[in-house]
């Protein structure tokens, strides 16, 4: 399990710097917000109306110190209920202490009846800074467990799923970060889940975010 390395490093971030943007190895706290925003606009998108308040269920997978339900609070979303996901112990506990009473899964996905652990599905599901690091892992090994985490996840999300990678479009690449061709992904996705997506790569950063619906004979807002 190579992958566990990323949680490891991650692990480290948050033994280094605490509750805070670096804790999640976020480096550049003026962009986390605008993630959050693009992350959230998942629910709305295709009615391009953000004004529409209708209550959904939300799981953060991989949702670190939780600091996207922060956001939510701070934006004042109450429509959203949210849950959160962690395969790391010490996240996992950390947010639970500082939200109580919202609900936390720790649980790897990629292990034998991680479903029914969870024991649910969602409207949504979000996946922010899940893929965009890969450490020392190869390319190869790292597009095979993103393909891996994505198939297990995707039927968790009754409406639609949310995700972030680095681009290609760059002037330059670091090898510990994930970064994806546009068209490798798109023939993932048409391959092996669905047609119905939408990429983003519209908010200023050196990444893209991928929208992922399910049929759209399904999706309507209740």
């Amino acid at each position: 399990m190579a992958y566990l390395k990323i949680v490891d490093h991650y692990e480290q971030c948050l033994e280094k710097y605490g509750d805070s943007p670096e804790g999640v190895d976020w480096t550049r706290a003026e962009q986390v917000d605008r993630r959050y925003q693009v992350m959230l606009e998942l629910i709305n998108y295709r009615e391009r109306s953000f004004d529409v308040c209708v209550p959904v269920d939300l799981l953060d997978y991989g949702c670190g110190l939780s600091h996207l339900y922060g956001y939510i609070q701070k934006q004042k979303l109450s429509w959203i209920h949210y849950f959160g996901l962690e395969i790391s112990t010490k996240f996992y506990e950390m947010s639970r202490r500082k939200y109580p009473d919202q609900v936390y899964f720790l649980v790897d996905i990629l292990e034998a009846e991680a479903e029914k652990k969870i024991g649910r599905d969602f409207d949504y599901v979000v996946m922010n800074g899940v893929f965009t690091e890969k450490r020392d892992l190869t390319y190869e090994h790292m597009w095979r467990y993103f393909k891996s985490v994505i198939k297990k996840v995707y039927p968790l999300a009754k409406k639609g799923l949310a995700f972030n990678l680095m681009s290609k479009q760059v002037e330059w690449e670091k090898d510990f970060l994930f970064h994806v061709p546009l068209d490798q992904l798109a023939e993932f996705l048409t391959q092996e889940l669905t047609r119905d997506f939408i990429i983003r790569n519209d908010y200023g950063l050196y990444e893209y975010t991928v929208y992922v619906y399910k049929n759209k004979n399904e999706y309507a807002l209740d």
